[in-house]
């Protein structure tokens, strides 16, 4: 391992949980490796950014194991609510966790894999992923984190050569895989597991493992009243950022749900255009569950069943206590979210919360572009191209101070978005004339209009490419 040796500090935690959380399995054997996409922004916060292309392909083309990381591949065993029915036959069906490490800020990193092959939970299904779902991970992943959504990152993408079938989309097609890099792969399904075979000592152990690797806490007699207060605060503001981002998720079920709070396993995600809380992106999803406004009562609901799950090793009304904090939680992080995306300084709870309630009818009722609205009033001040309907609103922003400006050279163009069609449109170009010119100018535009929302100072912005 020639990476930065010193800045790389590889991480087995996982092992000390024992082998009734996950099963070896070896990687696919791919008919090639060809790389699209490496995350060199990512990789350097765990130290893998010098490796060269050839290592990269073979960490994470072909899984030649990372040193002093786990010697072998993990599918993760877990359980979960599929749109509200408990599924005991599922787990890690088409990828694994294939490293642990530490981040520049101390906390333990995974490296999962999407595509990687066969485990013992794919049931019928062949462990590959499309390269068009990779390709829609990679922007998916990019845009939230632009916005401010805690979210895992797309770390690796490489082409492997095989034509697959699929059901929803013109078959056969190119084929990938991918890895993402996140805090955590264990998921709320991860203890409902446990909690299914009434695995007492199980769900203790895990409890322990959560607090004190992913959380930094030493487990106590209140370890989990403690963890699931602090899985219900990180998934309070995933929900609040997800609303101010305008995203849906699609499958908000409790194994894509996972205890860091960190949103994950993109499959059919969407940006709505407007305001539209009855808006989904699932095709699936026929009577909108997870439709976008419907997206905090289904993370709540989500971590309900985490506190389900502890009932063995933990009394009711403590966790009941708990799970009754997420609406003011939600209510609090909906509200800084906005705040952030507007670029304003937020004042007390009570205005700020009066501050969306004044905006989200105006923005539902006149079906303004949910993008082009904030990149508009960023700073406060709405154009006069906004009329008298944004009256209230605008008399709303004045009463705030901008917490950045817009000297940036991105608020000089036009908003970026990542709407369904040019999603197509950025597939469409792979697909058709195995051109990647556009995806990457896309990720190019979208780290831009990161900057541009955190503001960061033009000279830094400069210096970070």
């Amino acid at each position: 391992m020639t990476a930065r040796p010193q800045a790389y500090r590889p991480e087995t935690a996982i092992l000390d949980l024992g082998d009734a959380f996950y099963d070896r399995v070896p990687a696919a054997d791919f008919p090639q490796t060809i790389l699209r996409y490496r995350n060199d922004r990512a990789a350097a916060e765990v130290g893998l950014e010098t490796l060269t292309d050839e290592e990269w392909i073979a960490h994470f083309g072909r899984f030649a194991p990372l040193s002093g990381s786990l010697p072998e591949p993990l599918a993760l065993r877990y359980h979960g609510h599929q749109f509200r029915n408990y599924n005991p036959d599922i787990g890690d069906g088409r990828g694994f966790l294939f490293a642990q490490m530490l981040g520049t800020d101390g906390r333990l990193m995974d490296l999962g894999t999407k595509g990687s092959g066969q485990t013992p939970y794919s049931r019928f299904g062949d462990g590959r992923l499309t390269l068009k779902g990779g390709i829609r991970e990679i922007l998916a992943t990019e845009m939230l984190e632009a916005l401010g959504v805690p979210t895992s990152r797309t770390f690796s993408l490489i082409e492997t050569g095989e034509a697959l079938e699929r059901n929803d989309e013109p078959s056969p097609t190119r084929s990938a895989v991918l890895v993402r890099l996140s805090h955590s792969h264990v998921r709320i399904g991860t203890f409902q597991r446990l909690a299914y075979f009434r695995d007492e000592a199980a769900l203790r152990a895990l409890t322990g493992y959560a607090l004190l690797r992913l959380y930094g806490e030493k487990p106590g007699d209140d370890a989990p009243v403690r963890l699931l207060d602090l899985v219900v605060g990180r998934t309070a503001t995933l929900a609040g950022r997800y609303m101010a981002a305008g995203f849906v998720h699609g499958v908000l079920n409790s194994d894509n749900i996972n205890v860091t709070g960190e949103s994950f396993d993109y499959g059919p995600w969407r940006f709505t255009p407007t305001w539209d809380p009855g808006f989904t992106a699932a095709y699936f999803d026929h009577a909108g569950l997870y439709a976008f406004g419907r997206q905090p009562e289904a993370i709540h609901w989500d971590a309900m069943q985490l506190a389900v799950a502890l009932r063995p090793i933990c009394d009711a009304e403590p966790l009941i206590a708990v799970l009754d904090t997420f609406g003011d939680r939600y209510q609090r992080a909906v509200s800084d979210a906005i705040l952030w995306r507007l670029g304003l300084t937020p004042r007390d709870p009570d205005s700020d919360r009066a501050l969306v309630r004044t905006i989200e009818p105006v923005l539902r009722a006149t079906a303004t572009g949910i993008d082009r609205f904030f990149f508009d009033a960023f700073g406060g001040q709405l154009p006069d191209s906004y009329g008298q309907a944004w009256d209230e609103v605008r008399n709303a922003l004045a009463a705030y101070a901008p917490r950045s400006d817009r000297s940036h050279p991105y608020w000089s163009g036009e908003p970026c978005s990542m709407l369904i069609d040019e999603v197509e449109t950025i597939w469409s170009a792979v697909d058709e004339r195995d051109d990647w010119a556009p995806l990457y100018a896309k990720v190019a535009a979208i780290r831009e209009m990161g900057l541009a929302l955190a503001g960061e100072p033009l000279a830094a912005a400069a210096a970070n490419g």
